[in-house]
């Protein structure tokens, strides 16, 4: 004889399993990310701009300029020998360059910097690297200096943040200074049997620099500042060295910093002081984190083949794909990555289903 289901065991059945699923699948299903292709514009199609325009800058070969993100090249300006470009300043300067003249994104001339050197910019910040090599300065907007650091050995690895700057030399030495230019740390990594810095970055408050040093036994350092002191807080030994210069990245909420060694790009979770690794090949020349999608952009060039590998946390890769050029870079803004490619600039929409 057929026996009928009881109505009080299959609820139990029922509640029993989604019980099961809860604890056991707390996230939903995954989605697929997916970089959606909008358009592609060339940079000589230079049109006119519009008051309240978000201005990006590019740099591409020899031509840096700004665009929209509604895909309007608003300038594109060819230089003959050196250029430096952020989001706030632009300058093109010649091999003996004795004054430095600043320009806004806008086209419109700022102060003039009266001195020999080669400008650097970084959002707003305005640095003059001086003859020789060994020192730096940097300047108001109104072209004034505002503090100096001078060295014996020669500067190697830079970098600059809201909280502070960082310089690391041939000799293995750091130094890291304040928004006025003190010196809050300097310290020698060591470990390796040649000492030089190759790689360096500071956190966005100030209080952790990082730096890839050293040959023979090369490692990533990770340090605090500690009563005017620096304490390292984190380092591991690279497998193989890499005998140029590396890019060194802390994100935004400085709970990460990206380094790029040889064969890959490491990642150290700073809360946990530990890394992980992803195999990347050639060297790491940009990492652009996305203002609304948890992702990590990397850009990577080996010889003339460029890759972008999309990173989620901690180190998973989401999407990739590679292209040939000469020259290349990416930049996030809202939901878009905008990557550019010889002489044109494509807006990827960055999205999941």
């Amino acid at each position: 004889m057929k026996q009928k289901n009881n109505p009080r065991i299959l609820v139990l059945a029922i509640t029993l399993f989604c019980l099961v699923y809860m604890i056991c699948a707390p996230r939903p299903l995954s989605t697929e990310l997916y970089l959606v292709p909008d358009w592609t514009e060339d940079i000589s199609r230079v049109q006119e701009g519009k008051e309240g325009d978000v201005l990006i800058p590019f740099r591409l070969s020899q031509n840096i300029g700004f665009f929209t993100p509604d895909g309007r090249v608003v300038s594109s300006i060819t230089f003959p020998f050196k250029a430096a470009i952020s989001e706030c300043w632009y300058a093109t300067y010649g091999a003996a360059n004795r004054a430095t003249e600043l320009h806004r994104p806008t086209g419109e001339t700022g102060a003039t910097i009266n001195a020999e050197g080669f400008p650097f910019f970084d959002a707003d910040r305005i640095y003059l690297f001086l003859p020789g090599g060994t020192s730096f300065a940097r300047y108001s907007e109104d072209g004034n200096q505002l503090w100096k650091y001078e060295s014996y050995a020669p500067i190697t690895a830079f970098s600059s943040t809201e909280g502070g700057t960082v310089a690391g030399f041939a000799d293995g030495n750091m130094v890291s200074f304040t928004k006025d230019g003190s010196i809050d740390q300097r310290f020698a990594p060591g470990g390796s049997a040649i000492p030089v810095i190759l790689g360096a970055a500071i956190s966005g408050d100030g209080k952790l620099i990082a730096c890839v040093s050293g040959r023979e036994q090369q490692r990533f350092v990770l340090a605090q500042k500690s009563g005017g002191h620096s304490k390292i807080m984190f380092h591991e030994y690279a497998e193989q060295d890499l005998v140029t210069q590396v890019l060194v990245h802390f994100n935004r909420a400085a709970d990460t910093v990206y380094y790029n060694y040889n064969g890959g790009l490491g990642i150290v979770d700073i809360a946990k002081l530990s890394s992980s690794h992803v195999p990347i090949k050639g060297t790491i020349v940009q990492i652009e984190e996305s203002e609304v999608e948890n992702l990590v952009f990397i850009l990577s060039k080996d010889e003339n083949r460029y890759t972008v590998t999309a990173l989620e946390p901690f180190d998973h890769p989401a999407a990739q794909f590679s292209f040939e050029g000469e020259s290349a870079f990416i930049k996030v803004h809202g939901e878009a990555l905008f990557v550019g490619r010889n002489n044109k600039i494509s807006r990827l929409t960055v999205a999941r289903k």
